[in-house]
């Protein structure tokens, strides 16, 4: 666990100005033996005894990670050995910090039509092993984690609601890829890479996107943001979640909130969060 003040001691900045900026108070940073295989494994398996599912149930396993183990064979590889499954498919979704989303659109749609009956999907990422930490602009945005979620498809009734995930929405722009990056270090000179931001430009889109992806989320499914029980957000930065909440009228007892404790997991970060939920 890496405090602000611990934080303070390694580059110039103090626990005022990371809060007051980005509400972190705090991120954990895994060991440099500990890989993200090793977090994503810890939540798979704690999903699985939470869902009261074996693992030998699980037919697909993804998951969502920027910082995998090895170039391949696959992270969620690693974790279908360590649950000693043998059979169903098991692959990455490289998509950065929306890549557990994708891991989770995809693994739906399968789902929906009947490829497979139960899926593992794990957000996992180890960003602090790309971080400059005589970077304060980034080093102290980003933590360690990892989260899972167990799903399976079953058939409604005629007169059942439907539960479960009601619709998913995926929107990239490669034009915007330089206001977040972290180019790949093959072939390349001994320099080692790591994450490069440009803070304010990323902040204007993320609450403009965040916002709106939830509000055509709404309108796909003839719902209002009244109607929302539970906001449960990246935690990327305090503040992009609060203008969001402004934006979408909504009271900030009703938005998940967990990166004063952890910071930017990534990919972690959603499942991250629903499991602090589920839990409280």
């Amino acid at each position: 666990k890496l405090t602000n003040e611990d934080l303070a001691t390694m580059v110039e900045t103090s626990d005022e100005w990371i809060t007051s900026r980005t509400g972190i108070k705090q991120r954990h940073v895994a060991d440099k033996t500990e890989m993200t295989s090793d977090l994503a494994c810890e939540a798979a398996k704690n999903a699985l005894e939470n869902a009261k599912i074996k693992a030998t149930d699980v037919d697909l396993i993804i998951v969502g990670t920027t910082t995998p183990d090895d170039t391949f064979p696959a992270t969620a590889v690693k974790v279908q050995s360590r649950l000693a499954l043998k059979g169903g498919a098991a692959f990455d979704i490289q998509a950065a910090c929306s890549g557990f989303i994708y891991a989770l659109s995809v693994a739906d749609n399968m789902l929906r039509t009947r490829q497979i009956y139960t899926a593992l999907v794990v957000g996992a990422d180890t960003l602090t092993k790309l971080l400059d930490w005589n970077d304060r602009s980034t080093c102290a945005l980003f933590g360690d984690g990892a989260g899972a979620v167990v799903l399976q498809g079953r058939e409604l009734n005629s007169n059942e609601n439907p539960s479960g995930i009601l619709s998913t929405h995926l929107h990239s722009d490669g034009n915007l890829r330089k206001i977040l990056y972290c180019e790949n270090n093959l072939g390349k000179d001994d320099v080692i890479r790591s994450i490069k931001m440009e803070g304010p430009e990323l902040f204007r889109h993320a609450v403009t996107n965040l916002s709106d992806v939830v509000l055509e989320a709404l309108a796909a499914n003839n719902l209002s943001a009244s109607d929302i029980d539970w906001l449960v957000p990246h935690q990327a930065n305090k503040r992009i979640i609060d203008s969001t909440a402004k934006r979408l009228k909504l009271n900030g007892d009703k938005i998940i909130l967990t990166i004063a404790n952890h910071a930017n997991t990534s990919a972690a970060s959603i499942p991250f969060a629903l499991d602090v939920a589920v839990k409280d």
